[in-house]
């Protein structure tokens, strides 16, 4: 039941990444990074010394430097070293006792430890955001797209990206940057999210990625764009002071609008817009942003 030995393998470089079915360009003012998985319980399956680790290492802890330098969220994934049956439940089923049975192994590998100003979430099934308030942080930090990188590629990593693509969010599995239980089964795992969930993309392209050119928003599309949202009825008698919640926008909708004007060069958090929830105030808010040419 426990994870077999893990022979290396070439890691898949861009030009043998699958075709792509979107054509989502990156953000970096739109994303997180998920470092998922990378503890040393789950790399003991590898050669520490193969090209395969290493190059997954050196790949990781390269755009994790660059998110730093371009203000991009770190998030990790790890379980926990004390798992209750109850918890661990029908992982005991598939995989036996795990970390259970090897307590010191639960830390994130030392070339990729993180620090006071990563999130560190705890990992309880195969997707990140199973009982873990992943998606309410992003929501906060006005980000919805979701760099994934780790292991293993097509369990933990392929489902989250499955997860993010049902909410909402936009998936991007950084195909140089993960590994799994085999070449075969790491390569499935980049069909089936370039087919089905989200982007495959290379560490360069992570690395060089810029965010959209600012463009104008004016108060005319603005207020389309949230009426848009609104029954015809409600409109008949709106007032630009009342709170927009009231006339039935939800928090689903207000990401979408926190997406549309991002690219469209207006820099707002989903928790900015919930604190100023009016018509009026938001618009004060899209002007006061530097981003935003009125």
């Amino acid at each position: 039941m426990s994870i077999p030995t893990i022979s290396s393998y070439p890691m898949p470089t861009s030009d043998t990444f699958p075709n792509q079915k979107v054509s989502w360009v990156l953000e970096p003012k739109r994303a997180v990074f998920l470092i998922h998985d990378m503890q040393a319980y789950f790399l003991r399956f590898y050669d520490a010394e193969s090209d395969l680790i290493k190059t997954l290492k050196q790949n990781l802890a390269a755009i994790k430097a660059y998110c730093r330098a371009n203000d991009i969220p770190v998030v990790y994934t790890a379980q926990p070293n004390d798992q209750k049956p109850e918890d661990r439940a029908l992982l005991n089923d598939m995989w036996g006792s795990g970390l259970n049975d090897f307590p010191e192994l639960q830390q994130v590998v030392e070339e990729l430890a993180p620090d006071e100003k990563d999130t560190v979430l705890v990992k309880w099934r195969y997707s990140a955001f199973h009982r873990s308030n992943l998606q309410e942080l992003m929501q906060s930090w006005g980000r919805d797209q979701l760099l994934i990188g780790g292991v293993y590629a097509h369990i933990g990593c392929m489902i989250t990206a499955a997860d993010a693509f049902m909410r909402d969010i936009q998936p991007f599995m950084i195909g140089d940057a993960l590994a799994d239980f085999s070449e075969e089964e790491h390569r499935q795992a980049l069909a089936y999210t370039g087919g089905r969930t989200g982007r495959v993309v290379a560490t360069k392209e992570v690395l060089t990625a810029t965010d959209a050119p600012i463009t104008v928003l004016h108060f005319e599309q603005f207020k389309a764009q949230i009426f848009a949202f609104l029954d015809e009825e409600d409109l008949q008698e709106f007032d630009a002071d009342e709170e927009l919640i009231d006339y039935g926008l939800d928090s689903i909708q207000i990401m979408s609008l926190v997406s549309k004007w991002k690219a469209q060069g207006v820099n707002v958090s989903f928790q900015e817009l919930a604190t100023s929830a009016t018509l009026n105030g938001w618009w004060n808010l899209i002007q006061s942003k530097r981003e935003c040419v009125a």
